[in-house]
């Protein structure tokens, strides 16, 4: 911002004028990461230099001209009041902190060339394994933040004793430490860092040579493709290795796999406009769920119920939602100890129930639960935003309008 005043000077440039709030440069920063956008994007909508930008956030720069602040505030989708003095409800402070981790995480990932040697020294393995652990425990209850926070520095010292004696147990616990990190990103948004992760994944379970870690590997980068929306990409991928697979089910664990493979080639044939594939794939699931009964495998959780929870994504997104809800009854998400499976399916569900338009409290009452059990997953769901965005359009005091407006609030926040 340039000023100019008569007299000495006239026409040099002046030094902007500190913000009075400071805290309105972290709301613009917060918001702005939480939608994973770089100063230069961010300020281009607003229309604004991306110099004046970074000075704003950095609270060097007031932004409490109107025109300015309603400009930003049109740029990150919110209103100008929620800059200016609205705080960050707890939850959502989470997820700006899962957000702002993942960029450490993604620099994790970048650095684990297992090409490349490792320095430094890490922890004993037994450590690391309880580490591990505790970051797919956390993921499957939907605390983003908290995994961000571990996997840095877990996916480095892993790559550190790749190089050790115990070099195929530090591999493993790598394959299954760059899952979770792509699953975590994948929900978060990041959908290209979640492919990264899945390459690490898969570069971990080659080094291995072990089949069942191969195939774990491949349904981490098929989900990751898919997610990302390139369906025949993930179908291929998932199809292969579940080609592949069949050859070694007297493997523990194999068999598992080998159903979520076929869970992931159901989702991809659906995104395809392929639904009859969809279904031919799922009900092969659905056969071998029967054999494996309900499972714990390395944190897939497949089985009957897991089988069912994915049919229902496929028939609410290309299919019959009717169909859906009709799986819905008869389906317990409690069967399954993870909160991210029961969002899903709460999630879902309500997706089913918004598309048949005359059960919209119930679908509200749906996404509100999915919201209690796991806030930092359902305000950053896409496909949640338009469930909400669908039954806002045609919401009624008595279908629960409020509470609606409600959520759609708390979503904008972040």
């Amino acid at each position: 911002m340039y000023r100019t005043v008569g007299g000495p000077g006239y026409g040099r440039p002046m030094t902007p004028r500190p913000s009075a709030d400071p805290a309105i440069g972290g709301r613009i920063r917060a918001r702005r990461l939480t939608r994973g956008w770089s100063i230069r994007f961010a300020a281009s909508r607003a229309g604004i230099s991306h110099a004046t930008w970074s000075r704003i956030e950095r609270g060097l720069q007031a932004a409490d001209n109107r025109f300015t602040l309603a400009g930003i505030a049109e740029a990150l989708e919110c209103s100008p009041g929620d800059l200016a003095n609205a705080p960050v409800p707890a939850a959502d402070r989470e997820v700006l902190a899962a957000v702002a981790g993942a960029d450490a995480v993604r620099r994790a990932l970048i650095d684990i060339d297992l090409s490349e040697p490792a320095e430094g020294v890490a922890p004993p393995l037994d450590d690391l394994e309880r580490t591990a652990d505790l970051a797919e425990s956390l993921l499957h209850a939907c605390d983003y933040a908290a995994v961000t926070r571990l996997l840095p520095g877990l996916l480095r010292d892993l790559h550190v004793e790749t190089a050790g004696p115990d070099a195929g147990r530090a591999l493993r616990l790598l394959c299954g430490a760059t899952s979770t990190a792509s699953s975590v990103l994948r929900n978060l948004g990041l959908l290209a860092d979640a492919w990264l992760a899945g390459e690490r994944c898969r570069e971990a379970a080659d080094s291995c040579g072990d089949p069942v870690l191969q195939g774990y590997a491949a349904y981490t980068r098929a989900s990751a493709a898919t997610v990302a929306g390139s369906y025949q990409r993930g179908l291929t991928l998932a199809e292969r290795a579940a080609d592949e697979l069949q050859r070694h089910l007297a493997k523990p664990g194999a068999a598992e796999v080998l159903g979520c493979l076929q869970l992931v080639c159901a989702l991809a044939s659906q995104c395809g406009r392929r639904l009859d594939e969809s279904r031919a794939w799922s009900d092969e699931a659905a056969v071998l769920a029967r054999r494996t009964g309900e499972t714990s495998t390395k944190g897939l959780f497949f089985g009957p119920t897991n089988v069912d929870l994915w049919r229902i994504s496929i028939e609410v997104g290309q299919g019959d939602p009717g169909r859906a809800v009709e799986i819905a009854r008869r389906t317990t998400p409690a069967a399954l100890p993870v909160g991210i499976r029961q969002v899903y399916y709460y999630a879902d569900t309500a997706r089913a129930l918004a598309a048949l338009r005359d059960r919209d409290r119930e679908a509200i009452r749906l996404l509100l639960n999915a919201e209690r059990i796991a806030p930092q997953h359902v305000h950053r769901s896409a496909g949640v935003a338009e469930t909400v965005r669908t039954l806002l359009e045609r919401s009624r005091r008595q279908a629960g309008g409020g509470e609606l407006r409600g959520l759609s609030s708390r979503m904008q926040a972040v």
